[in-house]
Order: structure tokens, then sequence, then C-alpha cells
């Protein structure tokens, strides 16, 4: 496309969801509330299981940094969104814009992988109990945390980079934080490239990953149906029932947004799939894997007696 007659743009403005001033106030109050269960969620797993040694184990190893990523995803959103809400400016320059980009874009393919090295984790826990310990060495869990640091990495500087080589044109960003196909929608620019790298990436990321959860979980039901007891057989998948229920839901919600054709459907309800998994999802991973473990609600109490004691 042609670049004549274009005023170039220094930076963006966030159009959020839009509506009336009394519609800024309630939403504002609605996340904050979300953003604050959030906060005390994530960090409050991740604190228990430092300083709980019976959660010294890979499981809980693995859990306290899918803790810490939804606490730092979350984070690179939520902040923004709601001093927008409560503020008439809602500019966001260029560098700030390109910081929230990268660092989105690395957490959430980060936790991609890191869903895929937890069910790696739940396999061996499930098919050799007895060399759990063993196999699942502190080496190899360190290991295991190598592919979503990689996987993050190329993600970010990926689009970080071909998204901000464009040129812009226009300054409305019809979306609550910069997004790499709400950005890449207001260049001037020929952005084909960019569209097709975004969906070959976001695919291969989510293909890999859920792949080799699916091959794993294929795995763990081969094992759990070998497991001669009724009782032995519902333990066996309820160690593992937390970690399904959270991938279920990041990779439905994430593949909604980036593997789908462009015009599958309005901007509002793009809005409405990421408010899902760049706000609510982070919320509800620490609440899944309190309310359904049975080890962490005994910790949980085991503290709380402990404030109670004078």
């Amino acid at each position: 496309m042609a670049k004549t007659n274009c005023t170039l743009v220094y930076e963006f403005i966030l159009l959020g969801f839009g509506g009336s001033p009394k519609l800024q106030i309630l939403l504002f109050i609605f996340f904050l509330m979300i953003y604050f269960i959030t906060l005390v969620g994530n960090f409050g797993m991740f604190l228990l299981i430092q300083i709980d040694s019976r959660l010294h184990t890979p499981m809980y190893f693995f859990l306290s940094n899918l803790s810490l990523l939804d606490l730092c995803y979350s984070s690179v959103v939520t902040p923004k969104m709601l001093i927008d809400f409560v503020t008439e400016s809602k500019s966001i320059s260029l560098r700030e814009c390109a910081a929230q980009m990268w660092f989105f874009a690395f957490f959430v393919a980060a936790e991609c992988y890191l869903l895929a090295s937890m069910a790696y984790d739940r396999y061996v826990a499930i098919s050799n109990p007895l060399l759990y310990m063993l196999i699942m060495s502190r080496k190899t869990c360190l290991l295991l945390l190598v592919p979503p640091c990689f996987a993050g990495l190329l993600n970010a500087m990926t689009h970080t980079v071909m998204t901000f080589q464009l040129t812009f044109c226009k300054s409305e960003i019809n979306h609550f934080f910069c997004d790499i196909p709400a950005v890449i929608s207001l260049s001037c620019s020929d952005t084909q490239i960019n569209k097709m790298v975004l969906f070959i990436m976001s695919f291969v990321h989510g293909s890999l990953s859920s792949i080799f959860i699916i091959i794993s979980y294929i795995y763990i039901i081969c094992a759990i149906l070998k497991i001669r007891t009724v009782e032995g057989q519902r333990k066996a998948f309820s160690t593992c029932s937390t970690h399904l229920t959270a991938v279920s839901i990041f990779f439905i919600t994430l593949f909604c947004i980036y593997v789908r054709p462009n015009h599958s459907f309005l901007p509002n309800q793009g809005k409405v799939f990421s408010v899902f998994y760049a706000v609510i999802v982070p919320m509800l991973n620490p609440l899944i894997y309190s309310i359904r473990n049975k080890e962490v609600q005994d910790c949980i109490g085991k503290v709380i007696r402990r404030k109670r004691l004078p």
C-alpha cells in the first residue's frame, strides 16, 4: 500500500471498551476486583509453595512457575487497562506499546510450553510413581523450563520486531492493550507477511504444545487403565484433572484469538476472548489448583491456623 498522504504516528490511543463514564467506573471496579484476586491468588500460591516443605515436589515446582507467569502476564495488561478506565488520556507511546507487546507475547508462549511440561510431569507421576522423584530430579525440572523460555523469547522478538518495523498511519487501537492483530491493523504498510507469520507461529506454538499434552494424556490414560482398583484410578485421574481443566480453558480461548480467519468475528467479540485469556484465566488458575487440590487446601488451612494462634 502506498505511504503517500499518511501522517506518521508516534503514539496510540487505546479505545478500550467504550461506553459512558458510569459504565467505565463499573468496569474499573469489576476488573480491579479480578486483578486483586489474581495478585492474591497467584502470589499466595507461589509463596505457599516456597514456604511449605510438603509442597517441595516437581509438580508444585511447575505450579509455582505457572503462578509466576500468570501474575506477570496479567500485570502486563491489567494495570494500564485500569488506568484508562478512570483517565481521559488513553494514550500509549510506541515504546510502551512495543514493551507491552513483547512481554505479553513472551509470557503467553511460555505458558503454552509450561503447561506441556506439566503434562509430562503428570505422566511420570502416574506411570512411574516409585521412580517419580528420581526421574523428575531438580536438573530435569530446570531443563523442562528451557522450551518455555526459548519459545517465549522467539515469539516476543519475532512479533515485536516485525510489527514495529511497519509504518503506522492510524492511531486508534480498537482494543484495551497492544495486541498484535490490533496494532498490525493500523499500519499503512503491507502487512500480509506479518499476518502470515502471526498465524503460522501461533499455530505452531499452539499445535506443538497441544500435541505434546495430548500424547502425554494418552499415555496417562493407558497408565490409569492398568491400575486394578477403581479407587486407585480415581486418585490417579484426580492428580491431573486440575491441570487438564487449566489447559482446556487456556488453549480454547487462545486458539479463538490467533488461529482463525481475520474476518471470522467482529473486533468487539475479539475483545471478549482477549479479556478471558488475558485477565480471567490468570485469576482462575490458582482457584482451580486450590479448590481441587487437597494438599494445597491442607497447607492453606495450616497457615490460617498458625495466624489464629496467639
